[in-house]
């Protein structure tokens, strides 16, 4: 047969028997193999599955070989697959058992950082970025394109042990799907394609909420020792409870808040504090001996007593 020539059509059945014999051989040789099971017609069920498929049906260059690669992997076709750091390894059933290899490209670190500079935040938990079940708003950051976490076309390098010289075969698209479809038992493994830790984001919404209260408590005290400056008062800080007097603070001399009257300039001899001393009664009341009883100067109050030896 020509090198041109199509090769005969095989029977989906047929190709099916060949491959489990495959698998088998495979098996006895304690080589792992887990096959991509779709239950219908709908590959991908969950936010991380959909969202590989979307993207791939995006990309025009991949646009004549998906129809394929959907029909190959919905009945069972892709016989093997496995997920690693960057690396697909796929054995496909066709005219016989084709191995495809596909790698994606790691996430570059800036464009992993802005990522979750704008998540951050914004995911609860690894259970909730797992399950894909947080805002619209993320979502939108992780599907972006060209600066989302989904890879690009110009990312994803493969190749086929099949003849076929098309950009990407049949074989290469039922894998792919494959993806989308294993992403919905094991999310993680997306960001271990892309080489990337999911915890860096959930420790970024951690320290962002760490640093934030950490910011309010700050500024809080700040508004506390600057109150005094602000409104031209001494604020008191309690120098009973610790035994001591209060300081004035260094180059100033504030008028205490409590001070309602001075001490009046008079003559020595105490007159002065004669002086200082009223009687406040009020008018047309008839006087009582709380009415007449003098009141003292603060500075009088604030003269400290003196300890009688004993």
């Amino acid at each position: 047969m020509a090198w041109y020539e199509w090769r005969p059509y095989v029977p989906v059945a047929v190709r099916r028997q060949h491959a489990t014999r495959e698998i088998a051989r495979f098996r006895k040789q304690g080589q792992p193999v887990a096959p991509v099971v779709i239950q219908g017609r709908t590959i991908a069920r969950s936010f991380w599955g959909k969202a590989w498929c979307d993207n791939l049906e995006s990309y025009s260059d991949f646009a004549n070989r998906l129809p394929r690669g959907r029909t190959y992997v919905r009945n069972g076709s892709v016989m093997d697959l496995q997920l690693g750091t960057g690396t697909v390894k796929a054995l496909v059933s066709g005219s016989e058992l084709y191995r495809v290899s596909v790698a994606i490209a790691p996430l570059s670190k800036p464009r992993w950082r802005a990522v979750i500079r704008e998540c951050a935040g914004k995911i609860g938990s690894l259970v909730e970025l797992l399950q894909g079940k947080f805002s619209r708003a993320v979502m939108e950051v992780l599907v972006r394109r060209q600066t989302g976490l989904f890879p690009s076309a110009n990312e994803i390098a493969f190749e086929c042990s099949c003849p076929d010289w098309a950009t990407m075969c049949k074989h290469v698209a039922a894998t792919l799907y494959g993806v989308g479809a294993r992403l919905d038992t094991e999310p993680e493994l997306f960001f271990r394609l892309r080489r990337v830790d999911q915890l860096d984001l959930l420790t970024a919404a951690r320290s962002g909420a760490t640093l934030a209260a950490q910011g309010a408590g700050t500024r809080q005290r700040i508004a506390e020792t600057a109150l005094a400056d602000v409104f031209g008062i001494e604020l008191d800080e309690s120098p009973r409870a610790s035994g001591a007097p209060p300081r004035p603070a260094p180059g100033k001399q504030r008028r205490s808040a409590t001070a309602v009257a001075r001490r009046p300039r008079g003559r020595a001899g105490g007159g002065s504090d004669r002086e200082a001393a009223r009687t406040v009664r009020p008018r047309g009341a008839a006087p009582s001996a709380r009415a007449d009883r003098p009141i003292q100067s603060s500075a009088t109050l604030r003269a400290p007593r003196r300890a009688t030896s004993g």
